[in-house]
């Protein structure tokens, strides 16, 4: 039976609707998954961006921390400095085009109340001749204090007055940092934007590094208490220093967050908002920090920021539709076009081949069936020309047998009667007839020659010695050869005088000759070893030479019928089969068979002796 398209699309039939359910399904499915695969691949690509944005400002932040740190090697790296030498080397650094979010570069200096008026003096002198006589520096604010830390220098904005002179330990936040950077000699960001410089949106910021007197290596708080000569920090607008990082990300529309969400009580009275707000790309100084955007149709990424033990956070937020190309919209829907139709097209190929299997399999029980009576039949035969072989393998000894002795019993006696009166004629002639003598001798020498002729037939036939035994007829069968050949042999004989059936003693006789004439043929063998021997009711003949062994493919070789006849001579016993051969190496043919209980011959072996028998 057949099943045609358009009786599988019949929307009468259960399984078209069943089908269509299928491949809605499974286009939907296809639809969901190529929606997240492309989804999640933009917020990778995403992630990528903002973790390179990030990057970049962390090597901005290393940048400025290794400026603060060559400014404070330059102060270290002699007992005095002056103004003007400070001066000279940040002019040399270029900050505004190496470091364009810098604003000042300034150094204070460590005072005790007992060197006040010394300083002050020496600060003015020195101030005047940097900036002019006009020069006024007063310490600010006004009063007594245990120590100052005073603003001395200030770059590049020198002309600025108005900080110099400043002394940072007046304020108790900045003196706790600055006290505790004294001590331990670690460089403090700030965490509180600088009042003076900062506007909406507009952060600056600032970091700060102990100097000390030029000396040995200081290891403990003491140590740099007693060499600690001030202070150096630097000043930086924050969003100069972000500047240029989102014109590097390919995406556009992206913005950039920076919270800073270390302690609270260091950025100062402003608490209203938590995490602080240092800025926002999206930002103006109406609107400083508008409310990020949010749900689903936005990727955000947050990541940390380290600035100088300062805990920050960047977050990252772009609109979907920014990182999705025209491609990622339509592909989702050609995937699930993809998907119902190829559904479609499967399930109807399933659904002939499906209908088409229960045709297919009587078709192939059918041919099973007509396989499994071939075989059957085949056997059988196999089985009948094997028997047949049999029958004819046993026709031809018994047929051999009874000719032998036909001819040893007629033949032969009539010779033997005619050797008698020949060697009577010569004895009665000799002296009297020598002419005839001559020729009764010679007929005398003529039929000693074809008896000796017509025992040779009879041993072709069928040896008599076989009758002896398997081994007496082994035995005379290699000593026959060896004398005829020259080859040196060896017979070893372990099966002792066991009683064999007829059958199975020829077979193995016969198998022992066409061995010895394919080594005489094909081995150019100079030594051939021969083994009978009995186990557990087998009994095995191997025959071994030393000669050049089967050439590859020997075994298969056209009109080469001797391995095969010992082969199916032994079959017929029931038994085995072995050759063994490598080039070079001789060749070894082993074959047994059981010889208690084995397989009787196919004719049964009936014979009379003397004249007239025959074999029924």
């Amino acid at each position: 039976m057949s099943i045609t398209l358009r009786d599988a699309f019949s929307v009468t039939r259960f399984s078209f609707w069943t089908g269509v359910m299928l491949s809605t399904l499974v286009g939907s499915v296809l639809y969901v998954v190529t929606t997240r695969s492309i989804e999640s691949d933009v917020q990778e690509r995403f992630s990528r961006q903002a973790k390179y944005a990030q990057a970049v400002i962390n090597m901005r932040i290393k940048s400025y921390t290794d400026l603060l740190r060559g400014a404070a090697s330059l102060l270290q790296s002699g007992d005095t400095i002056s103004h003007r030498q400070f001066h000279d080397y940040v002019q040399g650094l270029h900050l505004a085009r190496n470091y364009p979010a810098v604003d000042t570069l300034n150094f204070a200096t460590w005072v005790r109340e007992d060197e006040r008026s010394h300083f002050e003096a020496e600060f003015a002198r020195e101030l005047q001749a940097f900036l002019g006589p006009g020069a006024r520096p007063v310490v600010t604010p006004s009063g007594r204090r245990p120590a100052y830390l005073v603003v001395t220098y200030i770059e590049p904005d020198a002309t600025n007055t108005r900080l110099y002179g400043l002394d940072l330990m007046s304020n108790p936040y900045f003196r706790t940092q600055l006290a505790q950077s004294r001590d331990d000699g670690r460089l403090r960001a700030s965490g509180r934007p600088i009042a003076a410089l900062s506007v909406p949106n507009d952060t600056h910021l600032g970091m700060r590094l102990p100097v000390y007197r030029h000396g040995p290596l200081l290891t403990g708080a003491e140590q740099r208490r007693a060499a600690y000569l001030g202070s150096l920090g630097i000043a930086f607008s924050l969003p100069k220093l972000l500047h240029g990082v989102m014109d590097e990300m390919p995406i556009p529309g992206v913005r950039m967050t920076l919270f800073d969400v270390g302690p609270r009580e260091v950025i100062g009275h402003d608490t209203t908002t938590w995490p602080k707000v240092l800025f926002d790309s999206h930002g103006t100084a109406a609107n400083p920090t508008p409310p990020l955007d949010g749900g689903d149709e936005v990727f955000t990424a947050t990541l940390p920021l380290d600035f100088n033990g300062r805990p920050w956070q960047t977050t990252y937020s772009v609109p979907k539709a920014r990182l999705r190309t025209q491609f990622d919209v339509y592909y989702p829907k050609l995937m699930m076009a993809f998907g119902f139709i190829g559904s479609v097209l499967l399930y109807a190929l399933l659904h002939i081949l499906t209908s088409s299997r229960r045709a297919a399999l009587e078709l192939a029980q059918e041919m099973t069936s007509e396989l499994r009576e071939n075989q059957t039949r085949l056997q059988l035969s196999h089985q009948k020309l094997r028997r047949l072989a049999d029958h004819a393998y046993q026709i031809k000894e018994l047929e051999r047998k009874r000719i032998a002795r036909e001819i040893h019993d007629d033949l032969g006696q009539s010779l033997l009667a005619l050797r008698i009166e020949a060697e009577l004629l010569a004895g009665r002639t000799q002296g009297t007839h020598n002419h005839l003598n001559t020729r009764a001798r010679s007929t005398l020498q003529q039929i000693d020659t074809t008896i000796r002729s017509v025992r040779q037939i009879i041993n072709d036939l069928r040896p008599t010695v076989l009758d002896l035994g398997l081994s007496a007829a082994v035995e005379w069968q290699v000593d026959q050869f060896q004398k005829r050949t020259g080859i040196q042999c060896e017979i070893r004989d372990g099966h002792g005088e066991t009683a064999l059936p007829d059958h199975c003693a020829t077979a193995f006789f016969r198998i022992l000759q066409e061995s010895l004439t394919n080594i005489v043929r094909h081995a150019n063998a100079t030594h051939v070893k021969v083994e009978l021997r009995l186990n557990g009711g087998w009994l095995s003949l191997t025959i071994r030479d030393n000669g050049c062994g089967l050439p590859p493919g020997g075994r298969s070789k056209y009109e080469s019928f001797g391995l095969v006849g010992i082969e199916e001579r032994i079959a017929i016993l029931g038994g085995t089969c072995a050759v063994f051969s490598e080039p070079g190496g001789g060749t070894t043919v082993i074959v047994s068979a059981p010889v208690i209980g084995g397989p009787e011959p196919a004719v049964p072996l009936q014979q009379e002796h003397g004249p007239g028998s025959a074999v029924v």
